[in-house]
């Protein structure tokens, strides 16, 4: 996420005491929910991105007040900004010690993404060297069991199934960075304001190809709602901060296959920008496709960057996103909610299952 010089500084930290660098890592995270199969219909999903380990987090009080069966975390869930593995491993300390994520994991299932700085470099891409290392680290503290599919390739993408037939959550983790080509660079076009140069390049990828046989494999599960978890926003389509634009063909195909394969009852979450909208587009798709932002959990950016699909946008202060399924409907329905630090609801859409099927954008 390209912000400002201060922002592209490496994070303070790399004086974390001695005491704390070498204790454990908490990766265990010890009385966290294990995550459910075919159990429990999911109802209540709720989701975060950008939470500073070294600031306080009272979102987490609303968060928790709200009870969710599932958290989804969408990257920069630490602020590492390192090479130092010990370094790293001190800020996930600092964040499994915050009384509110405790909570949420004695409470709630929790699964997580990585963005640019959880995964060790701001705006960071394959050029990252301590990519393996770092993943290491990543899947431990989030619980990733040994043999489970996330740990069977390079990088951390994956995917989860819950509930049982007929009420079946699907949640596809996309890794928007261990494969990813190097960014071009800034615009120096007066209209772009400074953002990053989208990459006409037909080679140039945001997930690499062996990432995209996986995800075409997954996107034609049975599933009877999905939820597409990108740690960077995918619908915006102007240049500016990171996204999925950057790289065009990859972005034209993530769009092509969701019509091609005719992927039914999907759905968008994203994190990264430090602001919280919901984005909706219909040209050229086979229904209506929505994204709900929710940035940050304690990181806040001044100002909303350009969007043509956007909705809704919340007040810019601290938020996470939630979506409740009401499967007992006689049309079941999603619905999309930021909700602010304060408890009140910024935004607010529901849509019925029946508007996410092929044809019924056309």
């Amino acid at each position: 996420m390209r912000r400002d010089v201060s922002r592209r500084a490496v994070i303070a930290g790399a004086a974390a005491s001695a005491a704390l660098a070498t204790t454990p890592l908490a990766a265990a995270l010890p009385g966290g929910r294990a995550l459910a199969g075919e159990g429990r219909a999911l109802t209540r999903i709720a989701f975060g991105s950008c939470a500073r380990q070294d600031k306080d987090q009272p979102i987490w009080d609303v968060v928790n007040a709200w009870h969710p069966d599932l958290f989804i975390f969408l990257g920069d869930n630490i602020y590492g900004d390192t090479e130092d593995m010990a370094v790293m491993r001190a800020k996930y300390d600092m964040l499994a010690a915050k009384p509110g994520f405790r909570t949420l994991r004695r409470q709630s299932m929790v699964i997580a993404t990585w963005d640019d700085h959880d995964y060790g470099v701001n705006d960071g891409g394959s050029e990252y060297p301590k990519k393996v290392e770092s993943a290491a680290l990543f899947l431990d503290f989030w619980g990733v069991p040994a043999g489970h599919e996330r740990r069977s390739h390079p990088g951390i993408y994956g995917s989860y199934m819950f509930g049982p037939e007929g009420r079946r959550v699907q949640v596809i983790l996309p890794d928007n960075r261990t494969f990813r080509t190097p960014l071009l660079g800034y615009s120096v076009e007066p209209e772009d304001k400074g953002g990053y140069v989208v990459n006409p390049d037909p080679h140039a990828t945001m997930l690499g190809q062996a990432q995209w046989d996986w995800l075409e494999t997954e996107l034609r599960r049975p599933a009877d709602l999905r939820i597409l978890a990108s740690s960077t926003q995918v619908l915006p389509d102007a240049p500016g901060y990171e996204a999925w634009i950057n790289y065009q063909a990859d972005h034209q195909r993530l769009l092509d296959l969701i019509d091609f394969a005719a992927v039914d009852n999907l759905v968008i979450i994203s994190g990264d920008t430090h602001y919280a909208e919901l984005s909706r587009l219909e040209e050229r798709m086979p229904y209506p496709l929505f994204e709900l932002t929710s940035s940050g959990l304690t990181e806040v950016w001044p100002v909303f960057g350009p969007n043509r699909h956007r909705m809704a946008q919340a007040p810019l202060a601290p938020n996470y996103g939630r979506l409740t399924i009401e499967w007992d409907s006689i049309d079941p329905k999603i619905i999309m909610e930021v909700q602010m630090l304060d408890g009140s609801i910024a935004i607010q859409h529901a849509v019925p299952f029946s508007a996410l099927k092929q044809g019924a954008g056309r």
